[in-house]
């Protein structure tokens, strides 16, 4: 087995389709692959019909709060039909829809002539997200928009958005019948990381895993994080976060072991 925890397609803030997710998995010779799109279960049915011979897990990778720093939470095995889950990704991407309108506002304040109608174009009705306006504000010569002069973490353009914590978001995972994976949780490209202390205070909340093997993760960083996941009895993930044109990382350039993927499913079994 060849396994990918951690994929996006155009439903959030990928560029390829769902329903070529399974094929191209299927030519990097994967044999599970979960689809994980930010706040949104949208190309689970597509990708679905497409996957003879791939095993598809539904996921979800949901934008939560941890003190005062973002962490994405993967729900992994879920129910995309559980209704409080449901519900409160319902209300996740309405605003991100809101917070992407204010933050093209505030681009273009700050002199960078994009649109909301470009924006949208690039989104290609997935939910307006940093990508989709990072992707506009190159078109005019910004070539590094994730910087605090743009749209990073607290950047000039940045604007607040409805976050869970990420203990409601385990709950919540848990309750839909899935597994919960910390995703990145070292990652360099991050502005914040998730320290020892509250790895444990997320494992007390019924974290089951943690993305160790990422490619934004330095080996050095990987190694501890398995250390840490063992320590605290919890289960040690690796995934490409592949985005497609989006991000330069093939499908499968970091996979999950067999061993690691059945304990996760026999954990997502145990919650129901």
């Amino acid at each position: 087995m060849t396994i990918d925890l951690h994929t996006h397609s155009t439903a959030s803030d990928g560029t390829t389709p769902p329903a070529e997710l399974p094929r191209l998995a299927a030519e990097a010779g994967l044999t599970v692959l979960a689809l994980t799109d930010h706040d949104t279960f949208a190309g689970l049915e597509a990708a679905a019909t497409a996957a003879p011979g791939i095993e598809l897990v539904p996921g979800v990778e949901i934008s939560c709060r941890l003190d005062d720093a973002e962490v994405h939470l993967l729900g992994l095995f879920v129910d995309p039909g559980h209704a409080p889950l449901a519900a409160e990704l319902e209300l996740i991407r309405t605003d991100r829809d809101r917070r992407g309108v204010r933050m093209v506002e505030r681009c273009r304040e700050l002199g960078a002539p994009i649109t909301l109608e470009q924006v949208r174009a690039i989104a290609g009705g997935a939910p307006l997200g940093r990508p989709h306006i990072a992707a506009a504000l190159a078109t005019v010569g910004v070539t590094d928009a994730f910087t605090a002069d743009w749209i990073a973490d607290g950047g000039r353009a940045d604007v607040p958005k409805h976050v869970l914590s990420a203990v409601a978001a385990i709950a919540l995972v848990r309750a839909a019948g899935g597994v919960a994976v910390l995703a990145h949780p070292r990652s360099v490209k991050r502005r914040a990381s998730v320290s020892d202390t509250q790895l444990a205070r997320l494992a007390d909340a019924g974290l089951t895993g943690i993305e160790a093997d990422h490619p934004e993760q330095p080996p050095e960083v990987r190694g501890r994080l398995r250390a840490i996941a063992a320590d605290l009895g919890l289960l040690a993930t690796g995934s490409s976060d592949f985005h497609g044109d989006r991000k330069p990382v093939r499908l499968g350039e970091y996979t999950t072991s067999p061993e690691v993927f059945a304990a996760l499913r026999e954990a997502a079994v145990s919650v129901l």
